[in-house]
């Protein structure tokens, strides 16, 4: 039976990891957010051929590659010439550039099932592009994205995981530390396994009510 003082160590340390995990998920989903819509609007507005598969093989080579293999390009790879990021940052950045191409496809498909008729009306009563896109568009889209918006939301949380790879201190990174400190294996991972329950049940629970509202704003 672990100490007071031991179960308070895992705690206090575990928690550490958890804000650190906060940290990355948030500024990989600002990455995500930022360049996968810029990628949509692209995509959905820009008829370009060579735009148009450059986006694609990006989105390609973003999902069909492990995210821990982008981590390990910018963490490890980048050093190799010069270039040292902290594993913090590699880890929000390959994260970040992960998400857009997963957010892309999530906004052109919500792009494209709006009816091309309320971007043609909206243009027609005087409203220039942007005002379109801004007060038109972009609200629909994100509303019927909200469920997929809600998942990359709740799985980002859980691969910040990964980022334990490259020593950025989130859970796992100090999970391990504490088991070849304190041996209570069983202890520690069971805590590592509430602190991300505790992250993510309050994202899901976040995304059902704003699905909930959406629904009831759209009859």
């Amino acid at each position: 039976m672990p100490s007071l003082d031991t179960f308070t160590l895992i705690a206090l340390t575990l928690a550490r990891g958890a804000w650190t995990a906060a940290q990355v998920a948030a500024g990989a989903a600002l990455i995500a957010a930022g360049l996968g819509l810029l990628l949509a609007l692209l995509a959905v507005f820009v008829r370009h051929r060579v735009l148009q598969w450059a986006i694609a093989a990006y989105i390609e080579w973003m999902r069909n590659v492990p995210a821990l293999a982008h981590l390990f390009v910018l963490y490890f790879g980048l050093a190799s010439v010069g270039v040292r990021l902290s594993p913090l940052t590699a880890a929000i950045v390959g994260l970040g550039l992960v998400g857009a191409a997963i957010l892309c496809d999530v906004f052109a498909a919500g792009l494209r099932c709006l009816h091309a008729g309320q971007r043609e009306a909206a243009l027609a009563v005087g409203l220039t592009p942007a005002q379109t896109l801004r007060s038109v568009l972009l609200p629909q889209m994100l509303r019927v994205t909200l469920p997929s918006l809600g998942n990359y939301a709740s799985q980002l949380v859980k691969d910040t995981s990964i980022a334990s790879a490259i020593a950025a201190p989130e859970v796992m990174f100090y999970a391990r530390n504490l088991v070849t400190s304190t041996f209570e294996t069983p202890l520690i991972y069971l805590t590592a396994m509430l602190l991300y329950a505790a992250m993510v049940l309050p994202i899901s629970w976040a995304f059902t009510r704003l699905e909930r509202n959406a629904a009831r704003g759209a009859r």
